[in-house]
């Protein structure tokens, strides 16, 4: 998902090659654990949800198939994930649990008080404009409901260091990074309470360095049939890149919770 007009990010073959690496449908890291993790003690039983920067749909699915959703509906800006995703639902016989809707950046496409819950994996991130977009979250949320997610962040709000601009070069996305602070006062700015965050970078640094051991190994030579050698080698790069700033902290991927105050509140 990103926020910028113009040729999608994610192609045919970034998606085939993240989908290897972790997991048929998912275009993050910590499969459906992570997924758990980030709604831990949140009954989605029957809930209508939204799936922000669904990617290719493997998180969508799992809302409703294996957590209960009533009905999940993914979206995201970039059209060649969104066919992927709707493919991936059609195989699981999930139509009519959920649905993927496509629409340029801006304002979402759902009315006012849509939804019970707003979930985000890995893709606020892409989105310049968080303020536009926390607020568009409150809106579609009804009274009470929760917005859930996880994202990639910058420890501070300064200039990045030369290792982190070396790791966004080498990353080549539209990384819009902002420091945990940053995204508690944007969410409180936008209205809503009970607002945390957790600090998960302990946890991605040692999966990251199992990630890069794997594609140094048989999985690389298994995405490089797929892909071709020079793709992997560039993705190998950049994860040797990225653990640089993960050992110093600056890059620190984080949960955040919070709630949309309800008629008492």
């Amino acid at each position: 998902m990103t926020d910028q007009d113009g040729e999608d990010e994610y192609d045919l073959m970034s998606i085939r090659f993240l989908e290897i690496l972790w997991g048929e449908g998912y275009l993050s890291p910590g499969g459906p654990t992570e997924v758990e993790r980030v709604l831990e003690g949140i009954d989605l039983s029957g809930l209508q949800v939204l799936d922000i920067g669904c990617g290719a749909g493997g998180i969508t699915c799992y809302l409703a198939q294996a957590l209960g959703a009533g009905h999940v509906t993914g979206f995201d800006v970039e059209l060649p994930v969104i066919k992927t995703a709707g493919k991936l639902a059609s195989q699981r016989g999930l139509e009519d649990q959920v649905s993927f809707v496509h629409a340029p950046p801006g304002p979402f496409p759902f009315p006012d008080q849509s939804f019970d819950l707003v979930f985000s994996k890995d893709a606020i991130v892409h989105v310049s404009e968080k303020d536009k977009l926390f607020s568009e979250v409150m809106r579609v949320l009804k009274p009470g409901g929760i917005f859930a997610a996880s994202d990639w962040m910058i420890s501070h709000d300064g200039d990045p260091s030369a290792e982190m601009k070396a790791y966004l070069a080498e990353e080549g996305l539209s990384f819009s990074m902002a420091s945990p602070s940053r995204y508690r006062e944007l969410l409180r700015n936008a209205g809503f309470i009970s607002v945390t965050t957790t600090d998960r970078n302990g946890w991605y640094r040692a999966t990251a360095e199992e990630e890069l051991e794997k594609l140094q190994g048989e999985l690389g030579q298994k995405a490089a049939k797929e892909v071709g050698q020079a793709f992997v080698d560039k993705q190998i790069a950049t994860w040797k890149a990225m653990l640089v700033v993960l050992e110093t902290g600056e890059h620190c991927p984080t949960h955040l919770r919070v709630v949309k105050p309800g008629p008492q509140e």
